[in-house]
């Protein structure tokens, strides 16, 4: 009688693909591990318990808004997240998308607890998306406000001029080619764009009002693009208290009656390679600096 053949020499390739799922759960669950030692806030919900914190970063300028509304709504779905932050570090952007994460903070500061912490800057666009929050904290130095629309436009039509260059466009109307570089702009169309401005600087104001429960008529003499610092913004009401992200974090979890310690889940997510966050994490290599980039056709800044 012969001896009974191992289970692997009977089957194979069941048996190679049960080593290999088994190789996928150790390899996943040992990056989960390695991970949560260096980003303690970004461990999976099964490994976190109690009830949480979100952090929403609204970094840079503000060019889209569909990765940090997702983020705001995944954090508004989830019942374990009894508060959030929205930390602002941001000079402005498109007009549109700053309106977009501004409607996303008001819906959830209607559900939940929602303070806005300003860190270096929280200026124009920025300022809109922290007004939409329940309370605005910012540092002393924060440089915030700048309630204002800029249309800015280039025009080197004198130097295409001197190069032979000219324009030939064939519009529908007067204004379909307002705001082509290649010419100066025409009292018709200078009219035009101020229009444009004062309307979504109008839009800006009400909503600021509506969310901060002031009158525009107070709001609209501070509204006429000057920066504040964040000790100025306290004093004109645009700012509610006084302090950095710790103290907003405090701040919270005192009004949710939060005595333990809490998870921060910080979002959205961002792509970057593990090794250079992990580098990031030990201070080997400096965070990202805040871009004071491209000026916008439409823009809060």
């Amino acid at each position: 009688m012969q001896p009974s053949m191992k289970f692997s020499a009977r089957h194979p390739l069941v048996f190679g693909f049960l080593l290999i799922f088994l190789a996928v759960i150790l390899l996943t669950g040992s990056m989960y591990l390695f991970a949560s030692l260096f980003f303690p806030n970004e461990r999976p919900g099964w490994l976190s318990r109690g009830d949480k914190i979100g952090v929403v970063n609204v970094s840079g300028v503000i060019a889209s808004s569909r990765a940090i509304t997702a983020w705001i709504d995944k954090l508004h779905r989830d019942d374990s997240v009894k508060g959030v932050i929205i930390r602002v570090n941001s000079p402005g952007g498109v007009v549109g998308p700053s309106q977009e994460i501004f409607q996303a903070v008001r819906r959830l500061a209607k559900d939940k607890p929602t303070i806005a912490s300003m860190g270096a800057v929280a200026a124009s666009g920025g300022y809109y998306v922290a007004a939409g929050a329940s309370e605005i904290w910012a540092n002393p130095g924060t440089l915030t406000a700048s309630i204002g629309v800029k249309v800015k436009l280039t025009d080197i039509g004198e130097m295409m001029q001197k190069l032979g260059i000219r324009e030939q466009t064939i519009t529908s109307g007067s204004l379909k080619n307002a705001g082509t570089m290649f010419r100066p702009m025409t009292p018709e169309e200078k009219q035009y764009f101020q229009e444009l401005a004062n309307d979504l600087h109008g839009q800006f104001i009400a909503d600021i009002a509506a969310s901060r429960h002031m009158d525009p008529a107070t709001i609209r003499p501070l509204a006429d693009g000057r920066a504040m610092t964040g000790r100025q913004a306290l004093a004109a009401g645009l700012v509610d208290k006084m302090g950095g992200f710790e103290d907003a974090v405090r701040g919270l979890k005192k009004g949710l009656g939060i005595t333990k310690e809490t998870v921060l889940l910080e979002g959205p997510p961002v792509k970057k390679p593990l090794l250079s966050r992990i580098l990031t994490s030990l201070n080997i290599i400096p965070e990202n600096a805040i871009p004071f980039g491209p000026q916008w056709v439409l823009s809060y800044e």
